[in-house]
C-alpha cells in the first residue's frame, strides 16, 4: 500500500514538472519566439517570461534580432566588356518582423544569397572592367537599395553591402600589371624630364644673373677707373697750367724719358729721334740764359762742372758709358756743343744790338754747327754699339736655344 501511494506521488510530481516546464518560457533579450496554438500562429514571446498553454501551444525556434552578418564568397559576373569576374560581397541585414522572417520565407539567408547574386549579374552587366574596378560605393548603393526593397517583404531590412573582392582572370590582371607599370613609368620619366628641365632653367636663369652682375661690375669698376684717369689728368693738367711751365723745362723732360724708351728685352736696334738737337739746344740755352759768364761757369752752365748730368743721359741713350776721352767721344762732343751754344748766348747775352759784330755772329754760328756734327757722330757711334750688342744677344740667345 505504502509503494503504490509513493508511486502515485512520484508521478504526479513529474507530471507536475512537467506541465511547468511546458507552461513557462523564457526568452532571451533580443531575440524572439513564434507561437503557434493547434498548428496557426498565435503571438510573438516577448524577452523575459512568457505562459503558454501546456500540450497545446507549440514555441517555435528562437530568431536572432540583432544585426547579422552574412559573407557570399565566389560570385562569377559578367562584366559588359564579356569579362568573368568573381565577385566576394559581405551582406549587413537585421530581421525586424520575426513573424515575415518566419512565415514569409523558408530560409531568409539563401534567399538573400540568392538574391545578392542576381542583382550583382545585373548591375555588373552594365559596366566594363575598368568601372567594375573603380565604381565600388556605386555598385554598394544600388545593390543595398534593391535588397532592401525586395527583403522588405520578409520582415529584414538590409543595412549595408559591402563588396570585399573583385578578382579579375589571371591574363587580365598581368596585362592590368603590365599597363600600370608602363604608366607609371611614363609618369616617372615625364616627372625626370620636367625636373631636368626645371633645372636648365634655373642654371641658364641663374649664369644668366651672374653675367649681368659681372658685366654691371666691369662697368662699375670701368666707370670708376676712367673717373679715376679724369680726375688724375685733369689734376695734372691744371698742376701744369697753374705753374706755366716753359719750352726749356719740357726739354728736360723730354731727355729723361727717351731712356725709358730703350729699356724694353727686344729693342735690339734703336734709332734716337732728331728731336734730340732741339732739345739739348733749348736745356743748354737754361743752362747759360740766367746769368751770363758766371752762371755758365759756375753751375749748369757750358762749362765743364755742369754737364755730368747732360753726359749721364746720353750714355743712358748710347746704353753705356762713352767711348773714351777725346774730341770724338760723347760726353766731349755734349761739352763742344753746350760751351759752343753756350758761348753763343753769352756774346749775344753780354752785348748790344749795336755791340754784336758780324765776326761773333759767324762765330757763334760756326759753333754751333761744329756741335751738332760732333753730336751726329756721337749718335751714330751709339747706335753702333746697340746693334753690336743687339747682335751679340741674338748670338747668345741662337746659343742657348741650341
Amino acid at each position: 500500500m505504502e509503494l503504490a501511494v509513493l508511486i502515485v506521488v512520484v508521478v504526479a510530481a513529474v507530471l507536475a514538472g512537467l506541465v511547468v516546464y511546458k507552461t513557462v518560457r523564457i526568452v532571451p533579450q533580443a531575440r524572439a519566439r513564434n507561437v503557434e496554438r493547434l498548428g496557426r500562429y498565435r503571438k510573438t514571446l516577448e524577452p523575459g517570461m512568457n505562459l503558454i498553454v501546456p500540450f497545446i501551444d507549440r514555441v517555435k525556434p528562437l530568431i536572432d534580432l540583432r544585426e547579422q552578418v552574412v559573407s557570399f564568397l565566389g560570385q562569377p559576373v559578367i562584366t559588359e566588356d564579356n569579362l568573368v569576374v568573381k565577385i566576394d560581397t559581405v551582406l549587413f541585414f537585421q530581421v525586424t518582423d520575426p513573424r515575415a522572417a518566419d512565415y514569409e520565407i523558408v530560409d531568409y539567408i539563401q534567399a538573400i544569397e540568392q538574391l545578392t547574386a542576381t542583382m550583382l549579374r545585373s548591375v555588373i552587366g552594365s559596366m566594363d572592367l575598368e568601372v567594375t574596378l573603380t565604381s565600388r560605393d556605386k555598385i554598394n548603393t544600388m545593390l543595398r537599395g534593391v535588397l532592401d526593397d525586395a527583403s522588405g517583404k520578409w520582415g529584414i531590412r538590409v543595412t549595408r553591402v559591402e563588396i570585399k573582392a573583385i578578382d579579375p582572370p589571371k591574363s587580365v590582371i598581368d596585362a592590368m600589371e603590365k599597363q600600370m607599370r608602363a604608366e607609371r613609368e611614363k609618369r616617372a620619366a615625364i616627372l625626370t624630364a620636367e625636373g631636368v628641365r626645371q633645372a636648365q632653367i634655373l642654371t641658364a636663369d641663374g649664369d644668366k644673373q651672374g653675367n649681368v652682375l659681372r658685366a654691371e661690375g666691369d662697368k662699375q669698376s670701368a666707370i670708376l677707373k676712367a673717373e679715376g684717369q679724369a680726375q688724375a689728368i685733369g689734376t695734372v693738367f691744371q698742376s701744369i697750367h697753374a705753374n706755366d711751365p716753359d719750352p726749356k723745362l719740357l726739354a728736360y723732360q723730354y731727355l729723361q724719358t727717351l731712356p725709358q724708351l730703350a729699356q724694353g728685352s727686344g729693342n735690339t736696334v734703336w734709332m734716337i729721334p732728331s728731336e734730340v738737337t732741339s732739345a739739348l739746344k733749348a736745356l743748354s740755352s737754361a743752362f747759360d740764359g740766367g746769368g751770363g759768364g758766371q752762371n755758365a761757369a759756375g753751375g749748369n752752365g757750358s762749362g765743364p762742372a755742369g754737364r755730368p748730368a747732360l753726359a749721364q743721359q746720353l750714355q743712358s741713350l748710347t746704353g753705356g758709358p762713352a767711348a773714351g776721352p777725346g774730341p770724338d767721344s760723347p760726353a766731349e762732343a755734349l761739352d763742344a756743343a753746350g760751351g759752343a751754344v753756350g758761348g753763343a748766348s753769352a756774346v749775344t747775352a753780354a752785348g748790344s744790338p749795336g755791340a754784336v759784330t758780324a765776326a761773333a755772329s759767324a762765330e757763334a754760328a760756326g759753333a754751333v754747327r761744329e756741335a751738332d756734327a760732333k753730336l751726329a757722330a756721337a749718335v751714330q757711334e751709339a747706335n753702333g754699339v746697340v746693334e753690336a750688342g743687339g747682335a751679340a744677344g741674338s748670338e747668345a740667345d741662337g746659343q742657348a736655344q741650341g
